[in-house]
């Protein structure tokens, strides 16, 4: 994939991983659509962006989404590739987290991610080309103590991103799911605790973590080079993600089901 002249669709780009992807990005010539909610943020980040259009929205409002993908989408045309890459993070025990708190990180960090795509996938499919990438966690790879909801998120993300590629799979639509390890983001600093609450610390692990601006590269380096499953991770978070990295046989597999007419079949049986 070349980035020249393609939109390029972020969400959660206001900080973090979703603001080093913009400005990666722009760097090499795209041209870049941010959202989050923090409008002043974003225009922080789109003045190191060049062209770029900014959509501040709250990814829990349907109508607002529907309203941005519209945006987004004539914009320039089309989107050609979309980051769902708003989300949240957690630190607290099962056994002291309030209900509510899953309830919020599934509304935030899976449904929306999902309502997020599933408003681009007919646009893209209708092109025949584009990219989707979803932003996991290597706790979406392995069950991680202290975040019991992120971790049920990120692998439900991870799936709902490995069936939607098999779909996909005969379209020129490519699906990529990233698992980042700890990167040094505000990302442990912003989760949630047991009441709902912000954190409002970090952690030493996030803080002396991969820098943001060298795991966007590495994001979109692999995805250039067609890699369906990235891992960004360093020394035992490498590691863990390795051991449980998707062999690409089994991607093809599913894929060539796909192409035999698989959904065919279970939707005449239906």
């Amino acid at each position: 994939m070349d980035y020249t002249g393609k939109v390029i669709w972020i969400t959660g780009a206001s900080s973090g991983i979703g603001a080093a992807l913009a400005r990666d990005a722009a760097s090499r010539g795209a041209h870049i659509v941010l959202s989050g909610r923090d409008e002043a943020r974003l225009a922080e980040v789109a003045a190191d962006c060049g062209e770029t259009l900014i959509i501040p929205f709250d990814v829990r409002d349907d109508a607002a989404l529907a309203d941005a993908t519209a945006k987004a989408i004539h914009w320039k045309g089309g989107v050609d590739v979309a980051f769902a890459n708003a989300g949240v993070s957690q630190r607290s025990r099962a056994l002291k987290t309030d209900m509510q708190v899953y309830r919020d990180i599934i509304d935030i960090d899976l449904t929306a991610q999902i309502a997020f795509s599933q408003g681009l996938i007919g646009h893209m499919t209708e092109r025949g080309s584009g990219a989707l990438a979803f932003i996991s966690s290597i706790a979406g790879k392995v069950g991680v103590p202290m975040r019991t909801a992120y971790s049920a998120v990120k692998f439900g993300l991870a799936g709902y991103g490995d069936a939607l590629r098999g779909e996909l799979s005969q379209t020129g639509v490519n699906v990529h799911v990233i698992y980042p390890g700890s990167v040094a983001t505000d990302v442990a600093r912003n989760a949630m605790v047991a009441d709902g609450s912000k954190r409002g610390v970090s952690d030493r692990a996030i803080d002396e973590g991969i820098p943001a601006a060298d795991a966007a590269r590495k994001m979109l380096d692999e995805m250039a080079a067609g890699t369906r499953e990235i891992i960004v991770a360093q020394g035992m978070e490498e590691q863990m993600g390795e051991m449980r990295r998707t062999p690409d046989a089994l991607f093809d597999q599913v894929a060539q089901m796909v192409a035999g007419g698989y959904m065919e079949k279970m939707e005449a049986e239906g």
